[in-house]
């Protein structure tokens, strides 16, 4: 099948490589516009740009996505299929040009979690699996007709950016398996309609979204850290200093005799702790704020906690 590929983002980069090797042919990428980047906004590519270039695969960037003359040479193209992984929500001027319509792959078995960060909350909600869903795009977002579901497992060990690789790896097998049912079915392809009672939300994670606080149970806070690291990263303060937390180890140690205040801060042995509202939490991974990210015992050799000081 002729296919226009749609992606911006790393995350996309299995699915695009996984199309060019596979019978079909991807006749057209369509991704973001090139934007100053880094400390010298140096003008750069797209993560997918870049892997257009060097398949030779044409690429458009258009400013708008109603854009006349970007719609009329997308119909130029004749595609079959849209294929969208990770890109901005499409008009329905748009998606509705191929013959058998635009089809998205979402992380995580919808209708949960619907939503901009998937990932990220599946893990800070403790769930213990997720998955990679193919549905045919309309008006409403990720609300489309499910082709297919590829279920994975969240070990408890892992984070939001070990999960998100793991499932960009999944997206393409996923996505090719889709295009071969919709070549051999076409229109009479067996859709699974969403059950809007099971319907979750997955909304974008803003800076004060990853404020981390201390006042809660252990289980709680594992998860909330492992969900926001490496990026967009929980964080905390101490004297007006802000400290990012990547990774916690995963056991509850006991408080010595009487309950701490929650982000009570201590450090013995070359280990950082600090306690939530029933235990302390080992830090393993830590970033004090206009330094790298380091581990704690690293941490520790140049910088010391008072006795009695918090993590806000």
């Amino acid at each position: 099948m002729k296919i226009v590929f749609m992606g911006t983002p790393q995350f996309s980069i299995p699915s695009l490589d996984a199309l060019f090797k596979s019978e079909h042919k991807v006749v057209a990428v369509v991704t973001g516009e090139d934007k100053p980047r880094g400390r010298g906004q140096d003008v750069s590519f797209t993560p997918i740009k870049n892997v257009a270039l060097e398949y030779g695969i044409e690429c458009l960037q258009p400013t708008s996505l109603k854009n006349q003359d970007f719609i009329a040479k997308l119909k130029l193209y004749d595609a079959d299929v849209f294929v969208i992984v990770a890109f901005k929500i499409l008009p329905k001027e748009v998606y509705s040009i191929p013959k058998f319509g635009s089809i998205n792959a979402h992380t995580s078995l919808l209708p949960k979690y619907r939503g901009a960060a998937p990932i990220s909350r599946a893990i800070m909600n403790g769930e213990s699996e997720t998955g990679i869903t193919t549905f045919f795009l309309q008006d409403s977002v990720d609300t489309g007709e499910i082709i297919l579901q590829q279920k994975v497992e969240i070990p408890r060990n892992i984070d939001a950016g070990l999960l998100h690789d793991l499932l960009a790896s999944k997206a393409g097998v996923t996505i090719l398996d889709s295009l071969s049912l919709i070549e051999k079915f076409g229109d009479k392809l067996k859709l699974l309609k969403q059950n809007p009672d099971e319907v979750t939300t997955a909304p974008k994670i803003f800076k004060n979204d990853c404020k981390i606080s201390w006042n809660q149970n252990f289980e709680k806070l594992y998860n909330y850290i492992r969900g926001l690291s490496p990026r967009p990263t929980a964080w905390t303060i101490n004297n007006n200093v802000v400290y990012k937390i990547f990774r916690i180890a995963d056991n509850k140690i006991p408080f010595e005799s009487q309950k701490n205040i929650p982000g009570t801060i201590k450090s013995e042995n070359g280990k950082l702790f600090a306690a939530s509202n029933e235990c302390w939490c080992e830090i393993l991974e830590i970033q004090k704020e206009g330094k790298n990210r380091m581990s704690a015992a690293e941490f520790l050799r140049g910088n010391t906690f008072s006795e009695g000081e918090i993590f806000s």
